[in-house]
């Protein structure tokens, strides 16, 4: 042991002596470590953004939607001097919701929601904000939780009570200095009280809206009879609808009424669609494809043969981006492993170069008693350190970068310690495999040969 450590001192100092070599040596190895931790911060940063829409858009969600280019007629067009036919349809309802939660026995939970863009005002304050309209069961299929206060309860469900749920932001803006539990928001035209505020949630990845996910920390949510009785039932037609004209409603609220016409709203005029969304959840993953077919059957026969309507699934979307994702970072991953073995190349290199500088010293260790082994190990040992120093600084390097990344272009960026083991490991392994050839070529020297050389 005694015999190694000699041989390892003697090492170290012909690596400190050739400080400038060494460093320039170890570049390789340096930039390939850190493109290594890097590219995989990267890649982990995309797959916790994946695991967190999956989690924001529930678990086995289905979410349908309307179309509303489509809605309220379709049917064929025959040719010139024929009539055209079309067909009518009722558009996306609750009695869609209701069906598909009642029929398919896949089905887990149905939240229907209506979505409304208004405004809200408090104690003079001003802001567009979006109700929504929903039931129980959507705070669970996304899985929201609250931070204070309670769900709407079932009688203030049937009754169509005047009352909300709001996003922490909403409780900050409007209710900085007080508890928000108890207190009355003006939403449109109907003061509604609120009962619970939301947790926050943090919304990543900018695909969310085609996900079905929107910033929950900013909307209200008040019971869908709520919406569908003191606002407005798109479902319901009027004789002012019927003749065209713009449509005024009279509301009979809480402490008295208000005239509020659909076009405040933010409405589409030709929306005839009773809910904006419905979104299914089933039992089980594997039991998604199969209850689509069977959505997309029925909806298809209740509206009349129009199809007026959009079916996705969130959780195979992102399973499908998540594929992407992981085959880029390999290809990525592959690229900064090349600097790797560049940078063993470069190692491979200049010890032979050193080597053939030290052909003389080599003789003359041979000559007082050093083993072939001793000057394997000693050369080795030098491919070794330097590789070693290369993979130290490469991985502060790494995570540098990697912060650099995160701070410059806003990419979500988590550095792993398997990433960092990893590079280190190949690093080092780098070092000693490309480090035993030129080792090996030192031993065999002949030392009479060597002792010779000039």
């Amino acid at each position: 042991m005694e015999r190694y450590l000699q041989i390892l001192n003697i090492a170290l100092e012909a690596v400190f002596a050739n400080r400038f070599r060494s460093i320039l040596t170890a570049l390789g190895i340096i930039f390939g470590v850190a493109a290594v931790i890097a590219m995989m911060a990267i890649g982990n940063g995309a797959q916790k953004e994946i695991l967190d829409q999956i989690k924001l858009v529930g678990v086995n969600n289905i979410i349908i939607t309307p179309i509303f280019e489509k809605s309220g007629s379709g049917g064929a067009s025959e040719d010139e001097g024929k009539s055209t036919t079309e067909k009518y349809s009722p558009g996306l309802s609750l009695k869609d919701a209701e069906s598909i939660k009642s029929i398919l026995p896949t089905v887990d939970k149905v939240s229907p929601e209506v979505i409304y863009e208004t405004f809200i005002v408090k104690d003079g304050k001003r802001s567009a904000a979006t109700l929504s309209g929903v039931s129980p069961d959507f705070f669970e299929v996304f899985n929201l939780g609250l931070s204070r206060g309670f769900l709407f309860t079932d009688a203030q469900i049937n009754s169509g009570a005047s009352v909300c749920v709001i996003g922490p932001t909403i409780a900050s803006k409007f209710f900085p200095n007080e508890d928000p539990l108890g207190k009355y928001i003006k939403c449109g035209h109907l003061w509604l009280k609120i009962v619970g505020i939301l947790e926050n949630i943090n919304i990543a990845g900018p695909n969310s809206q085609n996900l079905g996910i929107s910033d929950y920390n900013v909307n209200i949510y008040a019971p869908l009879q709520t919406i569908l009785l003191r606002y407005r039932d798109r479902s319901a037609v009027t004789e002012a609808m019927i003749h065209g004209e713009s449509e005024s409603v009279v509301f009979f609220g809480d402490g008295g009424f208000s005239s509020f016409s659909s076009s405040s709203s933010g409405d589409d005029p030709g929306n005839n669609n009773q809910v904006d969304k419905i979104v299914v959840q089933v039992n089980e993953s594997s039991q998604l494809a199969s209850t689509v077919k069977v959505i997309k059957k029925m909806l298809f026969r209740r509206h009349a043969n129009v199809e007026d309507f959009e079916i996705k699934i969130p959780e195979l979307l992102l399973k499908q981006e998540q594929r992407t994702k992981d085959i880029f970072n390999i290809v990525l991953g592959a690229i900064a492993s090349i600097s790797l073995i560049v940078g063993g190349i470069g190692i491979m290199n200049i010890m032979l170069a050193s080597v053939m500088e030290r052909i003389r010293e080599i003789g003359v260790r041979m000559a007082t008693g050093a083993r072939k082994r001793d000057i394997v190990f000693q050369f080795l040992s030098e491919a070794t350190l330097i590789s070693i120093t290369g993979g130290l600084l490469g991985i502060i390097l790494g995570i540098a970068l990697s912060k650099v990344i995160m701070q410059a272009t806003d990419i979500l960026t988590i550095v792993s310690p398997i990433s960092i083991f990893i590079s280190f490991g190949v690093s080092v392994a780098v070092g000693i495999i490309f480090g035993y050839m030129p080792a090996k070529r030192a031993s065999e020297q002949d030392p009479v040969e060597s002792l010779r050389h000039d």
